[in-house]
Parts: structure tokens; sequence; C-alpha cells
């Protein structure tokens, strides 16, 4: 019994047409129209990984994660249920509009709605980017990652670390507390950001060439506003990448190169070199309101000498090296 990635995300908005342009032009995703309402978009042979529409309601509707096997839905149901948590099975025409076989839904204890899927639906036409990329890194390693703002961590985490079994990557506790998990070998596939707020902070999406995020940065650039965090790198996943403002308020991380892990030997463990390596200067905020001490953090791992294996460079390779202990 295992959930096993992030399938697809559902975001809330009356913004289709900035929409459209911001996850065609900009991300490289493929446009689909729903009739009006709604825009999906594709990421590759799925038939939909992203779905914005036209609701009131927060920005984000809902996210979607698969499970392994069809019964494992009936098994998280009853775990689920006998904890207390109402759980909803997801209608024929619900599947239809997830493109999915089978699916239950529910919401965690921020009332952010989760979905469990089985069986996506694979589409017969090839994916036809929105700009010239390479494509994107998903398959087994699913979508990208999501990640919430959260009120108490201390509540959210027993919730998708012992119901859901999401497993620990790592944790930080400076500036604030930010928890890392994982579902595959992604690095982490879901976060959660300890800011004392609620709702969506951003997602990931993962491109196969390095130039893709670059070009990507370029095109943000000439949109004021757009850039929320410059170019750098993480460090816990190795992610070089920046943030974009989406139409709709949270942020959308552009990345590559990102760690991948064995799950099997994985230890959690907290980190103390905070959220980059170098760059991402939040823009969004003001020099007084965090900006600075998060540049004062990078600038001391920096003085420190930390930064990422070179293998990291190639994640293929490093996964490799580590499996033999190299």
């Amino acid at each position: 019994m295992a959930i096993n990635a992030l399938g697809y995300l559902g975001i809330r908005s009356d913004k289709l047409d900035d929409w459209g342009d911001f996850a065609g032009k900009l991300l490289g995703m493929q446009k689909i129209d729903r009739g009006g309402k709604a825009l999906a978009f594709r990421m590759d042979d799925r038939q939909q990984r992203l779905l914005v529409s036209d609701e009131e309601g927060d920005t984000l509707a809902f996210m979607g994660w698969e499970v392994e096997h069809k019964d494992d839905l009936q098994v998280y149901a009853a775990r689920l249920d006998k904890a207390g948590v109402t759980v909803h099975p997801g209608s024929p025409a619900l599947c239809d509009r997830r493109f999915v076989d089978r699916l239950i839904w529910f919401e965690d204890p921020m009332g952010n709605r989760v979905e469990l899927f089985h069986g996506p639906m694979i589409a017969s036409d090839p994916f036809v980017p929105g700009r010239p990329i390479d494509g994107f890194r998903t398959g087994p390693l699913g979508m990208g990652h999501a990640v919430l703002h959260v009120k108490d961590i201390e509540v959210m985490l027993p919730f998708y670390r012992d119901l859901l079994d999401f497993h620990v990557s790592d944790y930080g506790l400076k500036p604030y507390g930010l928890y890392f998990f994982h579902v595959n070998g992604r690095h982490h596939s879901f976060a959660m950001v300890g800011s004392g707020q609620s709702g969506f902070h951003h997602f990931m999406v993962e491109f196969q060439n390095l130039d893709d995020v670059g070009q990507g940065y370029d095109l943000a650039q000439l949109d004021e506003g757009r850039v929320a965090y410059t170019l750098g790198r993480h460090t816990n996943d190795y992610m070089t990448s920046y943030y974009a403002n989406s139409p709709s308020g949270f942020f959308v991380e552009n990345g590559w190169g990102g760690r991948v892990i064995d799950p099997d030997t994985w230890e959690p463990h907290e980190t103390h070199d905070g959220p980059s390596f170098w760059g991402h200067e939040r823009l969004y905020l003001p020099e007084d309101g965090g900006r600075k001490a998060l540049r004062d953090m990078r600038l001391d791992a920096a003085a420190r000498g930390r930064r990422a294996p070179p293998v990291a460079d190639c994640p293929w390779l490093f996964g490799e090296l580590t499996r033999q202990g190299v």
C-alpha cells in the first residue's frame, strides 16, 4: 500500500486568460480548453496535470495523489474513517473530470481538499509544449511538488505522515519551520511552511533541460513583478530554480536538477543551512520582513563553504553513486 506520486493539482481562479498565458507560454505546458469555464494543462502523456476552473473560493481547489494499487483506496478510506476523517467516494462524473479510473476525497485538518486516485488516463496524442522546451521531469516522480502554508505543523504533521504515509525527508526550524516529505525518489513531493498562515505557498515543475529554466527566467523578467524569487539553488534537494508569481497570488517554482534519493535507505534529519546555497532573493519581501535574514543565512552558508556535491549536477549519476555507496 502506498501513495507514490503527486498526480495533479486543481486551482480556482477567475483569471483563465492569465492562467492560459502563464501556464502555457511561460511554464510551457500544453493548454486544453475544457468548455469555457475551465482550462486544463498537460505536461506529459497524462490527459491532465493541472486544472484551473472559474470558481469562487480559495486558490487551491485540490491535490491529487496517486496510489499504487486500486485496493489502496479502500485501505486508506478505512484508516481515515477510523481516525474520524470523513471520506467521500468519487462519482463517475468526478472521475471523468479528473481523467482517472477511481478516486476518494477528504479534507486535511486545515480544510485542504485531498484526492487519492488510481488509474490515470493516458492521452492518445503526443504532448505539445506551449513553448519550445525539452519537456518536464515527471513519470514515476510525479507532477512535481506542492507546498502549503500551515498554521500549526504539529497538527498537520501526523495527518500526512501517520495517516497518509508521507515520509519525512528533512526539516529545518530556522527562520521558520519547514518540513519536506517524499513519496517516491523525488527528494520531496510535498512540504509545509510553518508561516502561521493557511493557503497554497507554491507548486514546482521540473524541466528536463536547464536552458528551459533560464529561457523561462528571461521571459518572466520581461513581465514586471512576475519574478518572486531570483535564480538560486536549494540546500536540501539541490534544485536550481526561480519562482514566479502566478496569476492567483501563490508561487510556481521552475526548477532543474533536483535530487533523487533512495527511499528505502533515506534517514530524515534536521537541516541548518537555510533554504538556499545562493540566490532565491525574495523580491516580494521587504528588507526587514525576512528578506535580510534569509540573505544572511545564504551568506553564512557560503562563508562556511557549504555547497552541493559536484555530481548532483547529474541527478541520475548522483543517485547511482549513492545507491552503490560511493
